[in-house]
């Protein structure tokens, strides 16, 4: 396992690497500075997102989770850049229900990548796990535009 430290607009961020894949995205993890081409290309990537020079990630993730997690994650991978989806709208694609939706989000090891950020209650932001919570999901919402929906 492989990890590294990134400072970003949303806090310092932690990359993991295992096995060739990304694993986990966190804010409470230990700060470190592995190197891998994996992890190098993941910051880049992060760091042109953050520019306004990516909407889409190019890494391979192997986020670990249960069947009906994998399927919310594949799910906010098919957002776009700039959109939002309720958890009632990824409920009625994953075959389960908003709550559980939720619960999905917030167990996601891989956020801002896999794109929790952009899965929403019907009536507001909904909630965030990671970094501020709801201010840092309503960073990630400003910086791709999708703020103004809300």
């Amino acid at each position: 396992m492989a990890r590294r430290s990134l400072e970003t607009p949303v806090g310092r961020i932690m990359l993991v690497e295992q096995d060739g894949a990304i694993v986990q995205i966190g804010w409470r993890l230990p700060p470190a500075t592995d190197a891998s081409p994996l992890l190098d290309a993941a910051a880049a990537q992060i760091e042109e997102y953050f520019a306004r020079r990516r909407t889409a990630f190019d890494l391979p993730v192997a986020p670990r989770g249960s069947a009906f997690e994998q399927a919310v994650w594949a799910a906010m991978r098919a957002i776009p850049y700039g959109e939002t989806r309720t958890y009632a709208d990824i409920a009625r694609v994953t075959g389960g229900v908003a709550r559980a939706v939720g619960q999905a989000c917030g167990s996601n090891p891989i956020p801002i990548v896999i794109p929790c950020h952009r899965v929403t209650g019907s009536h507001g932001l909904g909630g965030f796990s990671g970094g501020e919570g709801r201010m840092t999901k309503r960073r990630l919402l400003g910086l791709e535009g999708a703020l103004l929906d809300l």
